[in-house]
């Protein structure tokens, strides 16, 4: 059975025996309390826990309330705040509430009202976020009507994105192709999550080189290293009480995945100079193009942290295997872009049809949205036809390597880039096998097909499992 996740609220109040009394009574009310006596020390605070609701003295030592409220709402102006005043000083408090207070109490503190209060509040940030929940419901650009799940593969999707996103579930992988639309899957499970208000972070952990992605991802303090003017939280602290989605995952270096794996386990880290630990909540959303099985074997990832990313295991199938879903993802786009770009695309014509439902789609939903675009950008409606699509001349039985590239070249290129070290590398290999089916597997013949040397032919052939046990003897 699953624990119940505390509403947090943040106290703050200079006078220590106010604030150890309502500490120790909002614990016993079954709330998780923080505490702050400055300013300063409140919107630090706020900054770390992401608290659901903030209970805050007018009177502070180094700032006035209503600078901290302002402070706060700047930051997150979601969070309930209930001022605490002094007894007499309503016009204040009514100041504080016309600058987004939810409502205030006066000293001397009567506990039952407070509690009230802090109830109410509660309630109010639970139907703010219910809200907005039901807004993105009802926008299919960020709600399940995007994913358009008919196939029995997004399907089984959907039923799993549902169930994480109403349990606690802190880890879930989700593996597919490049284009599939592995962040949407993401996003869905922090919107229809209790997370929903709390921040959503995203990094390409490809995009970034390792130091880079380490600051990054868990901030530093000021002299860490030479350009460290400042202190700087990562994202770990930012994304506290919401979601981290971590993309291309398998990218990371053994390093960082070590100190991932201490995150996850203990929710715990600390920033890099740091000396202290933070802890936070935070659920981690992964996801990779790769085999992390295959890279674990072969020694680039490590098990434990595979096995503790893979809680919750998610396949987002291609689209070329998802055909029941395909049209209906072209006549979605066709609309977004009608309006986008003021055209009037109505019908899809045969050809077009065959056309679309035959191609391959290498770069997936990310190549489909692409092409739709650019057709309904610089053609005519409002019939689509097969000559407009950029593939138009692809026939089924062409090569795949063919296809990969023509589609690459025929579109605008994934703002998360391509595979350029793997398409090389297929492209290279297929010249090599090419050149040595002409030359009978004569390495010198090959060698020369390709004008390069035989030494480094023989290099490459060995890096593609195509060795000296493939090749004829000469005497060359």
């Amino acid at each position: 059975m699953e624990t119940p996740v505390k509403s947090v609220i943040l106290l703050v109040d200079d006078q220590d025996t106010i604030r150890f009394f309502l500490e120790k009574t909002l614990k016993q009310e079954g709330y998780e309390a923080v505490t702050a006596r400055t300013g300063a020390e409140a919107v630090a605070k706020a900054r770390e826990v992401v608290p659901d609701l903030v209970l805050l003295d007018l009177k502070l030592p180094d700032m006035d309330g209503l600078e901290v409220l302002r402070r706060i709402k700047e930051i997150f102006p979601e969070i309930g705040v209930v001022m605490i005043t002094a007894f007499g000083d309503v016009e204040t408090a009514v100041t504080a509430m016309k600058n987004g207070a939810f409502d205030f109490v006066s000293k001397p503190i009567n506990l039952d009202q407070l509690l009230m209060v802090i109830k109410k509040g509660l309630e109010s940030e639970r139907l703010n976020r219910e809200v907005l929940q039901l807004k993105r419901q009802m926008d299919p650009g960020v709600g399940f009507d995007y994913i358009l799940g008919e196939s029995p593969g997004m399907k089984r999707v959907i039923e799993v994105v549902q169930q994480v996103a109403k349990s606690d579930t802190t880890t879930v992988l989700i593996e597919g192709e490049s284009g599939v639309g592995k962040e949407m899957i993401a996003r869905l499970i922090h919107n229809y999550s209790n997370r929903a208000t709390k921040p959503f972070m995203d990094i390409n952990c490809a995009s970034l080189p390792e130091t880079l992605l380490e600051s990054e991802l868990f901030g530093y303090e000021r002299g860490a290293f030479t350009d460290a003017k400042g202190q700087k939280q990562g994202l770990l602290e930012l994304a506290n009480r919401g979601t981290l989605f971590l993309d291309e995952i398998g990218e990371m270096s053994l390093t960082i995945q070590v100190k991932l794996l201490r995150v996850l386990e203990r929710m715990e880290f600390r920033r890099l100079g740091g000396t202290s630990d933070i802890h936070v909540s935070v659920r981690v959303v992964s996801a990779t193009n790769r085999d992390l099985q295959k890279e674990v074997d072969e020694g680039r990832f490590r098990a434990d942290l595979f096995y503790r990313l893979k809680v919750v295991p998610m396949y987002i199938p291609p689209l070329r295997e998802r055909k029941e879903d395909l049209l209906k993802f072209v006549n979605y786009f066709i609309n977004m872009f009608n309006q986008k770009f003021s055209k009037n695309f109505a019908q899809i014509d045969d050809g077009a049809r065959q056309l679309l439902l035959s191609y391959p789609w290498p770069g997936n939903i990310r190549e489909l949205k692409n092409v739709i675009e650019r057709v309904v950008l610089l053609e005519t409606g409002p019939v689509l036809r097969r000559e407009m699509l950029p593939f138009s001349s692809y026939r089924p039985d062409e090569g795949t390597l063919g296809r990969r590239l023509d589609s690459i070249l025929s579109a605008p290129l994934p703002e998360d880039g391509i595979d350029f070290e793997g398409l090389v590398s297929d492209v290279e290999r297929a010249l090599i096998l090419k050149a040595s089916e002409e030359s009978e597997w004569n390495q010198s013949k090959t060698a020369r097909l390709l004008n390069v040397k035989r030494d480094k032919l023989r290099y490459r052939m060995r890096s593609f499992d195509m060795g000296d046990e493939n090749e004829v003897p000469t005497t060359s």
